[in-house]
């Protein structure tokens, strides 16, 4: 099990500095709040940059060119993996920075989202430390690449 404190992610023995969302942790999430949802999840899936990186876990899937993430609370994709073109809100996941190069998918609002309660939350690269997310956990590229790694789908994940 990894287990968020506020001295960063516990994982394998490990502490890994991590930054969380500009609205801190919520129990009542909601799309834009900028919050890091409480909670035990569990990772459900991998993607990667392929043109920048090497494969990081076996069941790591490639972002390719036209990939998104549905944020549109109104479309019966959202919170979902969508491609281009798709005229609904969304977030590219092939990005000019290197935030995400590597993404780790948790289960939050997912499969069966409900509308407006929160899209996209992810682990990734953050921005520089302590730098708040928008809702998702980010840590130094090192650590985001060694914990796509480690862990496996179905890792719990509780915040």
């Amino acid at each position: 099990m990894i287990r968020w404190t506020p001295q960063g992610l516990r994982v394998a023995g490990l502490a890994l500095p991590c930054a969380i969302g500009r609205g801190g942790l919520t129990d009542r999430k909601r799309e834009g709040d900028g919050a890091t949802p409480r909670g035990l999840h569990h990772i459900v899936g991998c993607l990667y940059r392929p043109d920048r990186i090497a494969r990081p876990a076996p069941w790591a899937l490639p972002i390719r060119p036209g990939m998104l993430w549905s944020d549109a609370p109104e479309d019966a994709a959202y919170n979902q993996l969508v491609h281009a073109p798709y005229a609904p809100s969304h977030e590219q996941l092939r990005r000019g920075d290197p935030l995400y190069d590597i993404i780790l998918l948790i289960d939050w609002n997912w499969p069966e989202a409900t509308p407006g309660a929160g899209s996209a939350i992810f682990l990734h690269q953050w921005r520089r430390p302590g730098y708040p997310t928008e809702g998702c956990l980010a840590f130094s590229r090192t650590h985001i690449r060694w914990l796509a790694a480690w862990a496996a789908p179905g890792t719990s994940l509780l915040i």
